[in-house]
């Protein structure tokens, strides 16, 4: 053999040893949950004192109506008053009081202590909403009726996949007609089928204490939720434009209570209930968060509540909700910056897709209106798995394309990191003045798995090799994938025990 055949050898082996490692799943998540965010800001700070100081008198000279006697009563208590028409009116001083003693962070706790994540700050995370009351078939690939099967099936999914932080019921089961079965048995499935965070719904105050009562006992006694509560409560407590619901109060007082932590969502409809223009909206949605804010607070000064601002858009034309777009996307970051401005952990909406199918408009729409919201910085972002047909509609396969999807949009929210090392100047100097090529540098191996995200569903193939493996699209393949995980994936998280006692307290209709 000639010495001109060894170095070629020595190279063949390293390219071999290359392959095999790149082949490997990378050893380090390079986009994991949790990056800060705050980098896309589309208020200036002088736009933002604006449509704030305009809440602030929106608060002051036009109150909320519809306000509850309790809450009357413990507001005027606080130095809120009554104007000329009734309403009940908050002044700039008891507002910024209340947002200067407000829960400013938060542990929201998994069942499983290693999905807890604190709420707060400027770490983002992507999780479910939603009430959607039909469900993509996986089979016929046409809207139905959602059930309380898909619920769980919806739950135990969410269970494998990473990027998704918590999971909050995202259908509802138009098979439970009893509202008290409804609440139960969906509090039921959350709990059977992941030990991520839940959120869940509760249609009176009078459900809560039952719940919260099943509860404590898979958590380990009476009292125990409270300790480290894992479910939070989604109420919306704002009737637009600006009045008090009070079902919503008396959920929001008894989850007090109970120690649940509040996601008090606000929703808006531009043009609808809210004015149409941009700063318009967000300033009025705002002052009905705030007012929500305020409600929690006097009954119990920094109360874990999410400040949940979706401002919602409308389509001017045929009044349809539209989930996706330029217009909602800004709106909901806008809505983070203001949040994030006065401090409180927020919350928003996102990828509420208007398409019906899992194609491209899709995952245009989706991946428009997660990336602005999580480069935002709101803490968590809502709607952002699963959801379609404006809302109406919830798909298995979207919950895997958008899991993915939020790897790349976790990515871009990390950003770049810059170092000596990283800088590469030695690397450089070894390729420019060596073989020529950085393939087998080791800072390449490196950077491959601490910097790059390699898509499981997205297509990389050359054309060939892809008609050739059945030239498969992404809905496609995530309906095979889905189907997978459905068959292996039989999560029982309730004792068999307590599971029993349940049982003979409520009407639990799942087999």
């Amino acid at each position: 053999m000639s010495d001109s055949d060894k170095p070629r050898r020595r190279r063949s082996g390293s390219r071999e040893a290359m392959l095999a490692r790149r082949s490997k799943p990378p050893e380090v998540n390079p986009a994991p949950p949790g990056p800060s965010g705050g980098q896309y800001r589309p208020l200036s700070d002088f736009q933002v004192r604006q449509i704030y100081d305009t809440s602030i008198r929106m608060l002051g000279e036009l109150g909320m109506g519809d306000a509850p006697q309790a809450l009357t009563d413990q507001a005027l208590k606080c130095g809120a008053s009554i104007n000329e028409l009734g309403r009940l009116c908050f002044s700039q001083d008891m507002v910024e009081d209340i947002v200067n003693n407000a829960c400013k962070s938060f542990v929201f706790h998994g069942r499983d202590e290693k999905y807890s994540f604190e709420i707060g700050g400027d770490r983002v995370y992507f999780g479910t909403g939603g009430a959607a009351v039909q469900t993509l078939d996986l089979d016929s690939h046409v809207y139905r009726p959602s059930t309380l099967q898909d619920l769980f099936d919806f739950t135990r999914l969410v269970d494998t996949l990473p990027n998704i932080s918590w999971f909050t019921r995202c259908c509802v089961a138009t098979d439970v007609p009893d509202i008290f079965e409804l609440d139960v048995n969906t509090a039921y499935c959350l709990m059977r089928g992941t030990q991520k965070p839940i959120g869940t719904n509760f249609t009176i105050g009078e459900h809560v204490d039952p719940i919260v009562d099943m509860f404590d006992s898979i958590a380990g006694g009476s009292g125990k939720f409270a300790e480290k509560p894992f479910c939070k409560a989604h109420i919306s407590p704002i009737i637009s434009p600006m009045r008090y619901g009070e079902d919503a109060f008396e959920v929001a007082l008894a989850c007090i209570r109970r120690g649940m932590p509040i996601n008090s969502v606000v929703a808006a409809m531009s043009g609808a209930t809210s004015p149409a223009t941009i700063d318009g909206m967000l300033a009025a949605s705002f002052a009905e968060t705030l007012a929500a804010l305020v409600m929690v607070n006097i009954f119990e000064p920094g109360f874990p509540m999410i400040f949940s601002n979706w401002p919602f858009v409308i389509d001017l034309r045929t009044g349809a909700f539209c989930g996706g777009g330029g217009e909602i996307s800004i709106l909901n970051a806008g809505a983070a910056q203001l949040a994030n401005y006065i401090g409180v952990p927020s919350g928003v909406a996102s990828s509420m897709s208007d398409a019906k199918a899992v194609d491209a408009q899709m995952g245009m729409e989706k991946a428009l209106s997660s990336l602005a919201c999580g480069l935002s910085g709101a803490n968590m972002v809502y709607e952002s798995s699963g959801m379609m047909a404006s809302l109406l509609g919830a798909s298995y396969e979207a919950f895997l394309l958008d899991n993915e999807m939020l790897s790349h949009v976790y990515r871009m929210i990390r950003g770049v990191e810059v170092s000596e090392e990283t800088l590469a100047f030695e690397a450089m100097r070894n390729v420019i003045t060596g073989e020529g090529h950085f393939i087998g540098e080791t800072q390449t191996m490196e950077a491959m798995e601490r910097d790059y995200f390699y898509p499981k569903l997205g297509d990389r193939l050359e054309p060939t090799t892809w008609a050739e493996t059945g030239a498969l699209d992404a809905s496609q393949r995530a309906n095979q994938e889905v189907r997978k995980i459905l068959r292996r994936h039989q999560p029982n998280y309730i004792d068999s025990a307590i599971d029993a006692k349940i049982r003979s307290s409520f009407k639990i209709l799942l087999s």
